[in-house]
């Protein structure tokens, strides 16, 4: 059985160095919940490719698949957010995934665009990287981005 990091290895992945919070906040906050476990949630990890933010709105500005690729990018910096904080080896589940698409008001494809952040999770995490999601679409995102999504994971303390 190959944990995250062989995973990560296997599909030629680095993970991006997580950055740091834009304004007044922390990016990610441990909360106790007993049996030497935590709930960790990731605060909003926006597109980007290394400092330079990935702006537009889908689909008329950038298109689904590109969008898509975007949301696997967030989903990579969810899991910078994990292996800085805790270690991807003490994630025992990631809960939830909250997803932002910023799209035109008749575009209904978020649940595909968010799609790319969800297999690259289950991808990396395996079985415990299957998870609840909410997929929005938003007329406004900080500093215009495509894709923000926060997460919250059940991991072992230590």
């Amino acid at each position: 059985m190959t944990g995250p990091h062989e995973r990560l290895r296997e599909l030629g992945i680095t993970l991006p160095a997580p950055p740091p919070p834009a304004a007044s906040y922390v990016q990610t906050r441990q909360v106790p919940i007993g049996d030497g476990r935590a709930l960790l949630y990731i605060a909003g990890q926006v597109s980007a490719d290394g400092d330079k933010l990935l702006t537009g709105r889908c689909p008329d500005e950038v298109s689904v698949e590109e969008a898509t690729q975007r949301a696997r990018m967030c989903a990579l910096r969810v899991l910078a957010q994990i292996e800085s904080a805790v270690g991807l080896d003490r994630v025992e589940e990631l809960t939830q995934v909250i997803g932002f698409v910023l799209s035109t008001d008749d575009f209904g494809e978020q649940p595909k665009v968010l799609n790319g952040a969800s297999d690259l999770l289950v991808e990396v995490l395996g079985a415990a990287g299957k998870h609840t999601r909410a997929a929005l679409g938003a007329n406004a995102l900080p500093f215009s981005v495509t894709i923000e999504i926060a997460a919250v994971a059940v991991v072992r303390s230590g």
